[in-house]
């Protein structure tokens, strides 16, 4: 268990931008990683065929999970969700989580070209070691929906920028 307070961590960026990378870099001992295409890929793989099929899944997900990252935090433990906070409802999401557990947070915006991303992404697709493949209209599609924090949502953001 940590000795300091507990702390959830956020990743926001597009697809491809490196949130599990960084998420991997933020995990310490008494912290654990929660990776939603991980949880997403064992509970629903036959299921998870479109972006469609994903806005109609997580809902289901983020109730099984969220009360459990609460009692995580309220242990003591740090977790990094290595999640997409890429919209204000995600985020507010992962807002009721921590302010729920008494924990702090921290959102790790990472501010990636598109290019980069889209560059990314091929090497990635191409190695097949990620659940997922996903095609650049799906890359384009799920950008569409993507909303950067703004400090006046509240956040303690943390801006990583590349490219």
């Amino acid at each position: 268990m940590s000795e300091a307070a507990p702390v959830l961590y956020m990743l926001c960026g597009k697809v491809a931008a490196g949130k599990s990378t960084l998420g991997q870099r933020l995990a310490t001992p008494g912290s654990i990683v929660i990776a939603q295409d991980h949880w997403m890929s064992k509970l629903y793989k036959q299921e998870l065929q479109s972006v469609a099929d994903y806005a109609r899944l997580i809902p289901r997900l983020r109730d099984a999970i969220g009360p459990h990252v609460a009692d995580l935090l309220r242990a003591g433990l740090c977790v990094v969700m290595d999640w997409p906070a890429n919209t204000i409802a995600s985020r507010a999401w992962m807002r009721r989580i921590f302010e729920s557990a008494g924990a702090s947070h921290q959102l790790h915006f990472l501010d990636v070209p598109d290019e980069v991303c889209l560059a990314r992404l091929q090497v990635r697709n191409a190695e097949g070691r990620h659940e997922y493949t996903v095609s650049r209209a799906e890359f384009e599609e799920l950008t569409r929906y993507f909303e950067p924090p703004t400090p006046a949502e509240g956040f303690d953001i943390v801006i990583h920028r590349e490219g």
